[in-house]
């Protein structure tokens, strides 16, 4: 039991110090950066209704597409204090249309970007349903 203690001393003891720097190290990091420890703590959500959908397209497709539904509700987490100041223009609800000629019943995914500190819980509806023009219809 003796050799179990001091059998490779020195790698104990230099393991034994490198953890206590590293310890006060991130403590010194935490306390400077005003974090508790606690990431679900001084946490709100808000939820944003009628938030409008955009619609991406590639620039040489010059038809005119519709969503429906146009507009989303969007509920997003994040400090009290962030979220104050976060406005409805803040959050981005976009629809990918790249590549797309023509579809009937075409239902796309919706995507949210929020800014920094700011998370995405829930978008409803998560889809939209596409109308395409056809480029025929278009030219006319």
């Amino acid at each position: 039991m003796r050799d179990f203690f001091t059998k490779d001393i020195s790698w104990k003891i230099f393991s034994l110090g490198l953890a206590i720097i590293l310890y006060f190290t991130v403590r010194a990091v935490r306390q400077s950066s005003g974090d508790t420890g606690r990431p679900l703590e001084a946490r709100a959500t808000y939820t944003y209704r009628g938030v409008p959908v955009l619609v991406m397209s590639s620039a040489s497709d010059v038809r005119e597409f519709k969503v429906n539904p146009a507009i989303v509700q969007v509920t997003v987490r994040g400090r009290p204090e962030t979220l104050t100041q976060l406005q409805e223009e803040d959050i981005r609800v976009t629809v990918d249309l790249t590549g797309i000629e023509s579809a009937q019943d075409l239902k796309k995914r919706v995507h949210v970007s929020t800014p920094a500190g700011i998370t995405l819980v829930e978008v409803i509806p998560a889809e939209v349903n596409v109308v395409i023009p056809s480029k025929k219809e278009e030219s006319k």
